[in-house]
């Protein structure tokens, strides 16, 4: 099994696990990164507990075998097992690098307190923020090592803010860039796809409670 760096760079360039059905447990590459990774008939699980405990567990939930793993009744099973906590299951999509500079007017900002970075500098590594007028964009490496994307559109932002800050994170990097997005976000969902992101799959992160060490060593 390829390891999970490969499989998201794969992942990226439109080469999935094969839709058979199957679910792949990969230890974590970190103590932050943990979690369920759903692609089309394919699961990804990483943890680092017994994986004969994931695939007992799975085989016990009352449901659709390709369903199971991301099921209510074994994700609360992991989060009791790993004792960690989790949000909400993202939908996964990815946008490939653009050339030329962005067209909207963007400055870097060094350091902020906005809720967003926070956030980000809570799950991501390497965090680099831009401002743009009425809102922000933040890249960094999360899961496996990928660059991620988050915005931020404040309520006086302009139309289509969203979907050329989105567009932007394009021309901003040289690689696969990874966007997290609720499944109910409809707005932030039709911008990225409008900025050209193709929706590859869902996932649901663990997080280790009191925070979660950076992945700088292992992910990069």
């Amino acid at each position: 099994m390829e390891t999970l760096p490969e499989l998201l760079d794969a992942v990226a360039h439109d080469r999935f696990p094969p839709p058979d059905g199957t679910v792949t447990v990969l230890p974590q590459l970190c103590r932050r990164d943990a979690g369920v990774l759903a692609f089309t008939a394919h699961t990804v699980v990483l943890t680092d507990e017994d994986p004969a405990w994931v695939r007992a567990t799975l085989a016990a939930v009352d449901c659709d075998p390709l369903a199971a793993p991301m099921h209510p009744r074994f994700l609360t099973a992991l989060l009791d097992r790993t004792g960690r906590t989790a949000e909400t299951v993202d939908a996964l999509w990815v946008g490939t690098p653009l050339p030329g500079p962005p067209a909207l007017a963007l400055r870097e900002i060094a350091d902020t307190g906005h809720a967003r970075v926070v956030r980000a500098r809570r799950r991501r590594d390497a965090v680099r923020v831009w401002a743009a007028d009425g809102g922000l964009l933040v890249i960094g490496r999360g899961v496996g090592g990928r660059l991620e994307v988050a915005l931020e559109v404040e309520g006086g932002g302009a139309a289509g803010l969203g979907r050329g800050l989105a567009f932007a994170a394009r021309q901003l990097t040289d690689e696969p860039v990874w966007a997290q997005v609720s499944p109910g976000n409809a707005r932030s969902a039709r911008a990225f796809l409008a900025a050209g992101y193709r929706p590859v799959g869902a996932e649901l992160l663990l997080s280790a409670r009191g925070g979660s060490a950076g992945c700088s060593g292992s992910c990069s």
